[in-house]
């Protein structure tokens, strides 16, 4: 699969045939060989080929709306089980075969991947299909699409990019995978097999509109902010019912759409071949490497409108904690109070209800934060709650994966010495307990050592024994790597003492980060850094940080003060269509993608050592470092592809 660098010679033709063109008989992009046009362009007499490009990308690539096209290869993938694999398909239109402001419409449609001896990964289950949308201009969003077949729109000029995710359950059959996603240019002018809504859809378009009610008329009194976010909300919800295949017909100049019968698909379609190697290495269900990423219940309550205690309060931190799991992510709630000081907690139940014995349990959880003091405020006083909650997560075989968080980025020496209090208070009841602190810096109104670092590297034998998990910025360290090995000194494992690292607003480019617009590698490089460092564990400030909206659909923005994309990895469903699942990044199916790898190098570790391991990765031209990693997704490939060859039986 080629992923070299896009060319950068070819120039975006003016359009014609199309918004004011005048022509109507559609444009050229880039040349098409063999196709002379010399009236309105017919989908159902022409191959696709000649109407589209169409070409694969890995999922290390940002496909922009301005990538030009490449040549069309088979798709050939490796997958462990209970790994998820991905690929792009980008399509961009060469001329203009529609009536309306975009160029025309093609038919995706996907089928089982199928083995020779009969085995299957289906369709919606197995194998999905989501549609790269922008945000700020940069490819993130991962919006689903309908399954087997979907239509999409395409756009003069444009490319648009499918992301394709092949979910390879824990007992799936090893074997060779073959399947095809089709795709068939079509127009909108067949008579469409049903002409009236049904009952379903009238239902789904009353409850669209009424939703838009519901969003606007509560105004009277609010605050002119609130009125104008509601407004905004209400037009984008009635955008999208507008452009629904409900009122397709109206859309295009051309009538209502409809599905192509099996002849001119297999006529006409171009196809793209989809070859996946499943081989026999499970990944654990338990991820080895602990990743803990915050959730903020306080945007939850604000954006859904619930109430803390509620039921619908529960049941929506229930959906944020169960979605994340699938990205070998172990999700803690959060909530910041003044100084840095934070209140997190895995389970917004109390550690006696069944639910938290139900999450803790959860084999995909590898850590989970025990609160400090109630989530909820109660009767019970602080210190007798937090012994009881101790006093009954210590005989749960999950014990081992707890941890308290108690306080973020702690600066001087009060916030230190609050720490300290609150490990000691803790580990008056349990004196195993694990307290994780992150950290930058030691106390700067009182130093520990002449120089900034060399008061960061003494800060575990100031903490000591108080704390036990060591949590430090990924930005301390810089380019230089070898610093690692002074921090990991002054650590006793022996001891129960862990390092982890993390990243929030730094480290910058060109080192390893989750920020919007940063390369694909770049991405995935945050775990191969933390391979190669040697860090147990690792943490995330947050996953749903935007700013403050009250309305679920509200437009997402970022933080001020903070780089595009840090603390949001996913977004409300509700923004892009009237589902209430979450909608994934790219950054965060590439954060899935760097913890798969530490799967595989620890297999590979487990065979040939650590540091073979570490050799690999240098070997294949995958990370020398934070500021040398593969820009290309090939190296990534040749890594997976030797320990494939040296790890299966």
């Amino acid at each position: 699969m080629d992923n070299s660098g896009n060319s950068q010679d070819v120039v975006v033709p003016p359009v014609e045939g199309v918004a004011g063109g005048g022509t109507a008989y559609g444009w050229n992009d880039g040349g098409t060989l063999g196709l002379n046009v010399k009236g309105p362009v017919d989908p159902t007499e022409i191959p696709t080929r000649d109407l589209v490009h169409v070409w694969c990308m890995p999922n290390t690539a940002n496909v922009g709306p301005q990538d030009m096209a490449r040549h069309l290869e088979p798709i050939n993938l490796l997958a462990a089980r209970n790994e998820r694999e991905s690929v792009q398909i980008a399509i961009r239109p060469k001329v203009s075969w529609a009536g309306s402001t975009a160029a025309g419409t093609v038919q995706i449609q996907c089928n089982d991947l199928c083995s020779t001896s009969g085995d299957r990964l289906i369709v919606g289950k197995s194998l999905l299909l989501r549609r790269v949308v922008p945000i700020l201009g940069v490819p993130d969003a991962l919006v689903p699409v309908e399954l087997p077949v979907s239509q999409i729109n395409l756009f003069p000029g444009e490319t648009t990019a499918l992301w394709i995710s092949i979910d390879v359950p824990s007992s799936q059959p090893p074997g060779q995978y073959e399947g095809e996603i089709v795709i068939t240019a079509i127009k909108a002018d067949a008579e469409s097999p049903v002409q009236s809504l049904s009952k379903v859809e009238k239902h789904q378009l009353y409850r669209d509109l009424k939703g838009c009610l519901d969003v606007i008329e509560p105004i009277d009194g609010k605050p002119l902010e609130e009125v104008v976010e509601r407004v905004k909300s209400a037009t984008t919800s009635l955008r999208r019912i507008l452009v629904s295949p409900s009122f397709s017909e109206f859309i295009s100049d051309n009538g209502p759409v409809d599905i192509m019968d099996e002849d001119a698909i297999s006529n006409l379609s171009l196809r793209v071949k989809l070859n996946l190697t499943v081989w026999e290495f499970v990944l654990p269900e338990t991820p080895s490497l602990p990743a803990v990423f915050g959730i903020s219940d306080t945007v939850i309550e604000d954006r859904f409108g619930v109430q803390q205690g509620t039921a619908e309060w529960y049941e929506a931190l229930d959906q944020h904690f169960k979605w994340l799991l699938q990205y070998r992510i172990s999700p803690y709630f959060c909530k910041w109070a003044d100084g840095m000081r934070v209140l997190t907690y895995t389970s917004p139940w109390p550690a006696d209800h069944p639910k938290s014995d139900e999450y803790f349990s959860d084999p995909r959880l590898a850590a989970y934060a025990v609160p400090y003091k109630q989530v909820i405020s109660g009767n019970v006083a602080a210190k007798d709650y937090l012994q009881k909650q101790v006093e009954i997560l210590r005989t749960k075989t999950h014990w081992r994966k707890a941890y308290f968080y108690l306080w973020d980025e702690p600066l001087n020496l009060e916030q230190y010495d609050s720490v300290r209090n609150m490990a000691s208070e803790i580990h008056a009841y349990a004196p195993d307990a694990r307290i994780l602190t992150t950290y930058y810096c030691g106390p700067n109104d009182a130093p520990l050592a002449s120089t900034p670092f060399e008061a960061f590297v003494k800060v575990p034998s100031f903490l000591r024994p108080h704390n036990q998990i060591y949590c430090t910025s990924e930005w301390v360290l810089g380019n230089r790597e070898d610093l690692v090995k002074d921090i990991i000194a002054e650590l006793q494992p022996e001891n129960g003492e862990e390092w982890w690292t993390y990243v929030c607003m730094g480290p910058s480019d060109p080192h390893p980060n989750w920020h919007l617009g940063m390369r694909g590698t770049q991405h995935r490089a945050v775990m191969w850094r933390v391979w190669k460092e040697g860090g147990t564990g690792f943490l995330y400030w947050g996953a749903n940080c935007y700013e403050k909206a009250t309305v679920a659909s509200a437009e997402i923005k970022f933080r001020h003060g903070l780089p595009p994309g840090d603390g949001v990895l996913y977004y409300p469903g509700e923004v892009f269509s009237t589902s209430h699942q979450p909608v994934a990044s790219l950054r965060l199916e590439r954060i899935l993608n760097g913890l798969q790898d530490i799967e595989y190098l620890r297999l590979y570790a487990s065979r040939y050592g650590r540091d073979e391991s570490v050799a690999l990765l240098e070997r294949t031209g995958v990370y020398f470092g934070p500021e040398r990693y593969t820009f290309e997704h090939m190296p990534i490939d040749a890594m997976r592809g030797q320990i494939f060859n040296a790890c299966r039986s």
